[in-house]
């Protein structure tokens, strides 16, 4: 895939606050990619370098591999955190307002507001004020704003921020349309069910630092730990008698006569040995294996940045 944004160490600094640590990542075109990180990371200073809001104190961010300047401007679609609409402005004029700041005609702008307001059930809002809009419908015309110009690369800073189930669930569909259109989409959330639902690709900051980034597939693959769900009718103990020093049981259950057991392979024990032991004395319901959630994931990496902080500042104190 061909590489659309790369930021190569970019590093940040507000004052004596450290806020961006020589971070590298590039992001491909045409694919959903997930900025994580705890709160206070750095994910926003980066966001906001990328923007151009603000620039870094070294390095450099390249789009489609130019070194990004005022006419990328028009190509990126920003949805901030905290979301920036004219109060008193009607819904339609400030459609048109912030659409033809992103160069489209006003006849262009209103012909694709009609569109996107007729998608969103928002036809009737056009002469509406912003402040007579609840939290969730501010936010429909917000991400109408976005990508009312058809820009190559989004970036949504929690974009399912004050959206119902329902709604939440329309924004994820139009991201994915997006995506098969042709667009390049980075998403930062603190969901993680929607980073493993929508993204290909991850990077992970925490304290300034990237520390992971990569595939979700290929991540949760690589943090795997060998473990199993299995349930299963018959005797508990011959089937731990069967597993003997091959696998650990880490947790057990019995409801109605069936035994729900998970269970850690030792020694490299491939899922095909553990069934051949077992079998023989239970009658096997299912066997699945325990792969990490992302969320898992997320917090695994992030104590162990902390941790290691720590050790580096006693170490150094």
């Amino acid at each position: 895939m061909t590489e659309i944004l790369r930021i190569h160490q970019v590093s940040k600094k507000y004052s004596s606050h450290l806020a961006l640590n020589e971070v590298s990542l590039s992001v491909n075109g045409q694919c959903i990619f997930g900025l994580l990180g705890p709160n206070g990371a750095g994910k926003t200073s980066l966001i906001r370098i990328i923007n151009q809001i603000t620039g870094p104190d070294s390095g450099e961010v390249f789009f489609k591999g130019e070194k990004i300047s005022q006419k990328h401007v028009e190509k990126i679609g920003y949805l901030p955190e905290e979301r920036g609409l004219y109060k008193k402005m009607s819904v339609g004029d400030q459609v048109l307002y912030l659409a033809q700041l992103k160069g489209l005609s006003r006849q262009e702008a209103r012909k694709r507001a009609a569109v996107w307001f007729e998608k969103f059930e928002m036809a009737g809002w056009w002469k509406k004020k912003i402040e007579e809009l609840s939290k969730g419908m501010q936010q429909k015309v917000q991400f109408i704003v976005t990508v009312i110009h058809e820009p190559e690369l989004l970036i949504l800073d929690e974009p399912f921020s004050g959206f119902d189930p329902i709604n939440a669930q329309l924004i994820k569909n139009e991201i994915l349309e997006l995506k098969k259109n042709g667009a390049t989409v980075i998403f930062s959330t603190h969901n993680m069910g929607s980073v493993e639902e929508l993204c290909d690709n991850i990077a992970l900051i925490n304290q300034a630092q990237k520390i992971l980034d990569g595939s979700v597939k290929e991540i949760r693959k690589t943090f795997k730990t060998n473990t199993y769900n299995i349930s299963f009718k018959g005797q508990a103990m011959g089937f731990v008698n069967a597993l003997w020093a091959g696998a650990e049981v880490l947790n057990k259950r019995t409801e109605d006569d069936i035994h729900y057991y998970t269970i850690k392979a030792l020694n490299n024990l491939q899922p095909n040995q553990l069934l051949q032991a077992v079998l023989p004395t239970c009658e096997l319901l299912s066997f699945n294996e325990v792969i990490p959630s992302m969320n898992d994931i997320f917090i695994q990496k992030v104590n162990e940045g902390n941790a290691n902080i720590q050790i580096n500042n006693n170490y150094t104190e």
